[in-house]
């Protein structure tokens, strides 16, 4: 029987091999406990699925070319891409502190423009997309309602939000191509030059890397909608492949004191100032000890009772277990829902394999 893991209720039977998007970073600023929780709980769904045999191929973007980038640019007096490539350091360097393997493949949007430009003009040949004085305009009735009203706005300082086109036939209309602005870095196209649309650009390397469909996508809860649901309609009227993605694990919004964490509200709590007064299996248990969907608030006074349950899992671990069984249950509770907590509580209880098996799959070790 091929193993299938279940989200948010729904099956994901998997043969073999499974295709992973995950959204990742606009490399501008140091990462913070909510960029983190994204990508932490996308490496537990790999690691859970290649536990069982699984072979996962992740795509996780590198979002290079954004107008908020360049405006970080301007204001550090330096180019977008060199600005980038010190953000995309410091960002990998605390992936790497929190035990988040590095993905398959890593694309940067700055190397696909082609492939943005190639996209328009296929949307425009199947009459799902228009050009407009230099732009071009992904109609809005291609475009899904949202799924949720509960999905939280995108933040401004975060990434890219992009208001209605002037000119557009209806202001929902999704920017695929738009015209640079004087001073902004631009790329030729056949309707002049100009520079990718933000939801254009995840496409475009999704459809490169991965091809016309993926298993899991993979973001924050923000980017649900519009991000996701644009991205997807982009990639389902190009291929005719529906759904684009099988299954999708927005991970709960990240708040101190019940706002959003985001630099707009200067309520940042960064992954490398939590990493110098504890421990990172810590950090990254703060983050994964809860449901993946559910948004929470920040209580870095829980880091120190993560440390204590870390250090019962490391006891519990250390304990001989005859006829140890328990280890598929913690691989049970992980394939249904990804439930950590339920995991980490037979894993507690019954020791031995069953705990060795938690710390090893969950990156705690």
């Amino acid at each position: 029987m091929s193993p299938s893991l279940r989200l948010a209720g729904d099956p994901v039977p998997l043969v073999g091999r499974a295709r992973a998007y995950v959204c990742g970073i606009t490399p501008y600023d140091t990462t913070h406990l909510g960029h983190a929780a994204t990508f932490v709980w996308a490496d537990v769904a790999t690691r859970v699925l290649r536990r069982v045999g699984i072979e996962v191929v992740s795509c996780r973007n590198v979002t290079d070319v954004d107008d908020v980038l360049d405006a970080a640019a301007e204001r550090a007096g330096a180019r977008f891409d060199s600005f980038a490539a010190v953000g995309q350091f410091r960002f990998d360097r605390d992936m790497t502190a929190l035990g988040v393997r590095p993905p398959t493949h890593e694309p940067r949007a700055h190397n696909h423009v082609d492939g943005v430009v190639a996209l328009a003009s296929a949307l425009i040949e199947r009459g799902a997309a228009y050009e407009r004085d230099g732009a071009v305009l992904f109609r809005a009735n291609r475009i899904p309602a949202p799924s949720s009203s509960r999905s939280p706005s995108p933040d401004p300082d975060e990434t890219s939000t992009e208001a209605p086109w002037p000119g557009a036939d209806d202001p929902g209309d999704a920017l695929v191509w738009r015209p640079a602005t004087p001073g902004e870095a631009a790329w030729p196209s056949p309707w002049g030059d100009g520079r990718p649309g933000w939801h254009a650009e995840c496409a475009a390397m999704a459809l490169t890397v991965l091809g016309p469909a993926v298993d899991l996508h993979v973001g924050g809860a923000d980017l649900r909608h519009p991000h996701h649901t644009v991205q997807a309609a982009m990639a389902e009227a190009l291929t005719g492949v529906h759904p684009f993605a099988r299954a999708r694990l927005h991970v709960g919004t990240v708040r101190v004191e019940g706002r959003k964490m985001a630099k707009s509200a200067g309520n940042l709590v960064l992954v490398g100032e939590l990493l110098e007064t504890h421990s990172a299996a810590a950090v990254r248990l703060l983050l994964l000890d809860r449901a993946w969907a559910q948004p929470w608030d920040v209580d870095t006074g829980a880091l120190d009772a993560a440390e204590a349950r870390l250090e019962r899992l490391y006891a519990a671990a250390a304990r001989h277990v005859e006829g140890d069984v328990a280890s598929g249950a913690v691989l049970e509770r992980l394939l249904d829902d990804l439930d950590v907590p339920g995991a980490l509580a037979v894993a507690e209880e019954s020791g031995g394999d069953a705990a060795r098996t938690a710390l090893a799959v969950l990156g705690l070790t």
